[in-house]
C-alpha cells in the first residue's frame, strides 16, 4: 500500500500548498495547550513546573482509567458506541505533532489489505463524478414522487450510501454498478450485503479483541463471520477488476492504445501484482462508501437544522456560478462556504472519531517516556469540542474556517479528520470534491428542509461516527 500511495500522489494535481513535513505556518493553531506543555518533547529529562530536570515518567504514572474500569465502561455500559464521548469525559495526554520517521499504523483485517482508508486515483474527473450525481437527483425526484407529500426522503444514508458506492466503484473499476437504479443488480447487492455484515460484525469483533487472548478461542464466531464478510468484498472486487484487465487485455490484442483512469494504469504500469490490485481496490472501496455517505448525512442533517446557514450558501452559489451550472473542479474555490461547511462538518462529527499510531522509536511527551512500539490514539472529537481550539465549540459555524482575503491560511490542528503528514488519507481531494459538488447541485436544485419525523439526531460509533438514528429530509424544488 506505500508504494500504491507513491503512485497515486505522484501523479495527483494541482501539488499540495505545504508538503506533510515542513515548518507549520507561523498562524496555525495547535490543540489548546500543546505549545507551552510540550517543549521539552523528545528529550528525556525535560524540566518540570519548577524548573527542576527530572527523568520521564513511565506510562503507568500516567492517569486515567484502569483496565478494570475500561472492562466495564466498554462491555456494561456499551462504551464501544461512545467511544467519542469517552474521550470528552477521560483524561488524556495533549501534545504537539511529534516529528521525525512515520509512525506506522495498527494493523486490522484478515490481511489481505494494508495501510489507507480512501482513494485518490489519478485519471479521475469531475465529469464522471457529475454523471453519478444526475443519476442521483434523478432518484430524488423519484423518491419524492412517492411519499405522501411530495417532499420527504427516507433514511438519506442509505441514498447517500448508494452514491459513494456508485461513485467510488465509477473511479476504481472504471464501470457503473447500478446501484442509483430502480433495480439494483444482484452482484451489487450482493456486496452491499457483505459489506453491511462486516459492519455488523466489527462492533462484535471489538469486544472479542477487548478480552484477553486466553479466552478468545472460547468466542470464535465474531472473527469467522468477520473474515467471511471479508471474503465476499474481495470476491466482489475481483470479479470487477478482472472484468477490465480482460477489456484492457482485448484492446492491447487489437493493437489499440489502452486508455483509462487508476486500474488501467496500475494493470500497464505491472508496479503491483494482480493479487496486489485485487486488496488494494477491495479495501479502498470499502474505505470509500461510509465515510463519503455518513459525512454527507451529517452535511445535509446540519443544514437542514440551519436555514440560515443554507440560505447564505446558496446566494453564494447563485452569485458566482449560478443557478444551474454544473460546477467541476475549478469552481469549488470559487464559493468558499461549501468547503467550509465540509470543514465544519467534520470538525462536529469526524467519521474516525480517533486515529491510531504506533511509535517507531522511544518518545518522550508531556513528560511521559512512550516506548518504542507504543499504540497511540489522536482523539479527534476531543480536539474538536475544545472552546480553547475552536471558540462556541458546540455550535455549526462554517464561517470559523473561511479566510480573511486570500491574505492567509486557516489552519487548527485541533480538526484534521483527514490524518496528517505521510499517514494522512490518500483518498482526501476525491472524497471532498465529491462532496462539493454534491452539495452544490443539490442547493441549486433543492431547498433541503428536516422531516417532522426526524428529531435530534446524536451520533454513535460503530467503527466510524454514524447518525445513531435515521435522517429524513424534504427536498423542496426551488422555484
Amino acid at each position: 500500500m506505500a508504494l500504491l500511495a507513491r503512485i497515486l500522489k505522484a501523479r495527483l494535481s494541482p501539488a499540495p500548498e505545504r508538503g506533510p513535513w515542513q515548518p507549520r505556518p507561523t498562524d496555525a493553531r495547535l490543540p489548546a495547550r500543546a505549545r507551552a506543555e510540550d517543549k521539552g518533547v523528545g528529550r528525556p529529562g525535560a524540566p518540570r513546573a519548577g524548573g527542576r530536570a527530572e527523568g520521564p515518567r513511565s506510562l503507568a504514572a500516567m492517569p486515567g482509567p484502569r483496565t478494570l474500569a475500561n472492562l466495564v465502561e466498554l462491555f456494561w455500559k456499551d462504551g464501544f458506541s461512545r467511544i467519542h464521548e469517552i474521550q470528552t469525559e477521560t483524561w488524556w495526554l495533549r501534545c504537539s505533532g511529534q516529528r521525525g520517521p512515520c509512525p506506522r499504523e495498527p494493523t486490522w483485517g484478515p490481511g489481505r489489505s494494508t495501510e489507507t482508508y480512501g482513494a485518490d486515483p489519478p485519471g479521475s474527473s469531475p465529469r464522471e463524478i457529475n454523471q453519478v450525481i444526475a443519476d442521483l437527483i434523478k432518484r430524488i425526484y423519484f423518491l419524492k414522487s412517492q411519499a405522501e407529500d411530495g417532499e420527504t426522503v427516507t433514511n438519506i444514508n442509505d441514498l447517500f450510501f448508494k452514491y459513494s458506492m456508485e461513485g467510488v466503484a465509477t473511479i476504481l473499476y472504471e464501470s457503473r454498478l447500478g446501484c442509483l437504479e430502480n433495480s439494483v443488480p444482484q452482484a451489487t447487492m450482493d456486496y452491499i450485503e457483505a459489506l453491511e455484515l462486516m459492519f455488523c460484525t466489527f462492533k462484535t469483533s471489538m469486544y472479542a479483541g477487548a478480552i484477553p487472548r486466553w479466552l478468545r478461542p472460547l468466542i470464535p464466531k465474531p472473527w469467522r463471520e468477520f473474515c467471511r464478510s471479508w471474503d465476499g468484498l474481495f470476491k466482489f472486487s475481483q470479479i470487477h477488476v478482472d472484468n477490465k484487465l480482460r477489456d484492457i487485455q482485448c484492446q492491447m490484442d487489437r493493437g489499440e492504445r489502452a486508455r483509462g483512469g487508476l486500474l488501467t494504469y496500475l494493470f500497464l504500469s505491472q508496479e503491483l501484482t494482480r493479487e496486489e490490485i485485487y486488496a488494494n481496490m477491495t479495501e479502498m472501496l470499502l474505505a470509500g462508501v461510509d465515510t463519503t455517505s455518513f459525512t454527507l448525512s451529517w452535511a445535509v442533517y446540519l443544514l437542514a437544522r440551519h436555514p440560515e446557514v443554507q440560505q447564505t450558501l446558496y446566494r453564494e452559489i447563485v452569485r458566482n456560478l449560478g443557478e444551474r451550472h454544473v460546477p467541476t473542479a475549478a469552481d469549488v474555490p470559487k464559493v468558499p462556504l461549501v468547503r467550509a461547511l465540509l470543514k465544519e462538518t467534520l470538525r462536529l462529527f469526524p467519521v474516525l472519531p480517533g486515529n491510531g499510531r504506533v511509535t517507531q522509536e522511544d518518545l518522550v511527551v508531556g513528560g511521559y517516556l512512550i516506548p518504542r512500539g507504543t499504540q497511540l490514539a489522536l482523539c479527534h472529537y476531543a480536539t474538536s469540542y475544545e472552546d480553547e481550539n475552536f471558540p462556541r465549540a458546540k455550535e455549526f459555524r462554517p464561517e470559523r474556517w473561511l479566510r480573511p482575503g486570500n491574505l492567509r491560511r486557516v489552519d487548527n490542528f485541533g480538526s484534521i479528520p483527514f490524518g496528517y503528514g505521510a499517514r494522512s488519507c490518500i483518498g482526501r481531494r476525491i472524497a471532498e470534491l465529491e462532496i462539493h459538488l454534491l452539495v452544490i447541485q443539490l442547493l441549486q436544485r433543492f431547498e433541503i428542509k428536516i422531516s417532522p419525523w426526524t428529531k435530534t439526531v446524536h451520533a454513535k460509533t460503530h467503527g466510524l461516527l454514524m447518525p445513531g438514528e435515521p435522517i429524513h429530509v424534504r427536498f423542496v424544488n426551488r422555484k
